[in-house]
């Protein structure tokens, strides 16, 4: 059995939602279940909304999204991965307030995900150090993380919340908390990267302390006011890191402390496996191509020790995600993988509410209307989206599908 056939388990008596029909999230009602997944924009130059970002979004709200996820809003400066990237402060509101607009326009809700970078972040690019559970040597230029103190993890906690504030201010409809990818909740949550002996560290329920305290600030902070959703890890993709056993645990406790209204499912550490979350190409040439010599040589001859390339299927994280879906009684977002319609239905059939996806809309923003127009003429909707994850390097100059898009709007100074 792939990951993409039904389970012979799934014995659920109710007919399955229908994809394209409106939808309750919270206290939002989306007009269909599929979410452009946040995918970072590379256009937000000085840290604030550019022209570029409003049109990178008003596009699929324009082809048919539900909802659009504006990556990545950092709840504090030295929480950005680079220093082009939004933090959420009041100088940020009124570019925010354009793209909410934009996006609502087109009849489509707007998402913010907001977070903190933690030991991914590029201290040099900030000019800020670097946080992380326990002091490490970071491989990226060989600099010292410092351990996170108990007031920066208050202070990080309450940014969430004030940022969450922000977001509401600026006319979001929801938010996701980043709970993945080895930022700085996340990275608690990881046995590998949390080396602490105090309340942080040690047992799970030390570990799941931050993810647990943001996301509780965040629903204290707004209430039902907009949506509020998070990206959990399902795992690593590391040796000794977050496995799905604790997943299944921290998302449990999560449902029962009722600070969500559905959760994200995803996998992989942007600090140590990125592709683990991606599947496909793996260009390491075209990552070469964004540095200078000898960098650039550097990275053609070793890349792939760090970007592996894993085989893409459809619906790749299905498999671990239907555990989830077993065990809990929240709504759930399938990620990863869900490109084509019949694949979006399946999950619906399988028990997820909601569906999301990124590179898929990248390459086609359209696709959404195109599900409807072939639904309604009984084709099947198979994506344009060929996973070579050539859009990836893109992030440098401004996020597109190349095959589509061979220059960016404008280049980044």
């Amino acid at each position: 059995m792939t990951a993409s056939e039904p389970h012979p388990e799934d014995t659920a008596k109710d007919p399955a939602p229908d994809l394209l029909a409106p939808a309750r999230l919270g206290p939002l009602t989306l007009r269909n279940r599929i979410i452009k997944a946040a995918t970072f924009e590379g256009v937000t130059h000085n840290a604030l909304v550019s022209d570029e970002l409003i049109e990178y979004h008003r596009r699929p709200a324009a082809g048919g999204i539900g909802m659009t996820t504006v990556a990545y809003c950092a709840v504090a400066p030295e929480g950005r991965t680079e220093r082009h990237q939004i933090h959420m402060r009041p100088e940020a509101v009124p570019g925010l307030r354009r793209l909410t607009d934009a996006v609502h326009a087109e009849g489509a809700a707007v998402c913010a995900q907001i977070g903190h970078a933690g030991p991914v972040a590029d201290p040099v690019s900030n000019r800020l150090p670097a946080l992380a559970p326990s002091r490490y040597v970071s491989r990226a230029g060989l600099r010292v993380v410092r351990a996170a103190t108990p007031d920066d993890i208050a202070r990080i906690t309450r940014a969430h919340a004030r940022a969450a504030r922000t977001a509401v201010e600026s006319g979001f409809d929801a938010v996701e908390i980043h709970l993945g990818h080895n930022y700085f909740a996340s990275s608690f949550l990881s046995p590998r990267l949390n080396k602490r002996k105090d309340g942080y560290g040690g047992s799970l329920a030390n570990r799941a302390k931050v993810a647990r305290g943001v996301a509780r600030a965040v629903r204290d902070e707004v209430g039902d006011e907009i949506a509020i959703t998070a990206k959990l890890n399902m795992d690593d993709g590391v040796p000794g890191g977050f496995w799905l056993d604790e997943s299944l645990r921290t998302a449990a406790w999560l449902e029962e402390d009722g600070s969500l209204d559905a959760l994200e499912l995803t996998a992989g550490s942007s600090l140590l496996n990125p592709m683990y979350l991606f599947r496909g190409g793996a260009p390491v040439r075209d990552f070469a191509a964004n540095f200078p010599q000898p960098l650039r040589l550097g990275i053609r001859l070793v890349g792939d020790r760090f970007l592996r390339a894993y085989p893409y299927q459809e619906a790749y994280l299905l498999d671990s995600a239907r555990q989830f879906r077993a065990a809990l009684t929240m709504p759930l977002i399938l990620l990863g993988g869900v490109a084509d319609r019949e694949t979006a239905e399946r999950a619906m059939a399988e028990g997820f509410e909601f569906v999301a996806m990124g590179r898929a809309v990248l390459r086609e923003p359209g696709l959404v209307d195109r599900f409807a127009a072939d639904r309604a003429a009984g084709r099947e909707t198979r994506s344009l989206c060929i996973h070579c994850n050539r859009c990836m390097p893109t992030i440098y100059s401004g996020t597109r599908c190349v095959l589509v898009d061979p220059e960016p709007l404008r280049t980044r100074r």
